[in-house]
């Protein structure tokens, strides 16, 4: 099961991370986010091992998405070495997802 990232575990969970990192910016009420999140957790299950698959709730953490000027949902980042390299918005198929996280995979 892909874990949660708050606020305040940002910083340590994905900005200090040795791996790359994949946040998914969601929210409950947000449909194209709950059709996303059955291909991150497969994502996780198949790289995990290669880079961590976080999810952050938009409406309990809204510092973060502001700092990163995440205006619209579902959005994934993906940061290395505390640095936003990829960054999608909208609803992505597997496909799109993998061919971002290509070179890091």
């Amino acid at each position: 099961m892909v874990a949660a990232v708050t606020d305040a575990t940002f910083a340590a969970d994905v900005l200090k991370s040795d791996k790359p990192v994949l946040v998914d910016y969601w929210a409950d009420w947000c449909t194209p986010c709950k059709q996303i999140a059955p291909i991150i957790e497969e994502l996780d299950r198949e790289y995990g091992d290669k880079i961590t698959f976080l999810k952050l709730d938009t409406n309990d953490n809204p510092n973060t998405p502001m700092q990163y000027g995440i205006m619209s949902i579902p959005t994934l980042q993906l940061f290395v070495n505390g640095e936003v390299v990829q960054s999608l918005t909208g609803s992505k198929g597997k496909g799109a997802i993998l061919k971002a996280l290509d070179e890091y995979l």
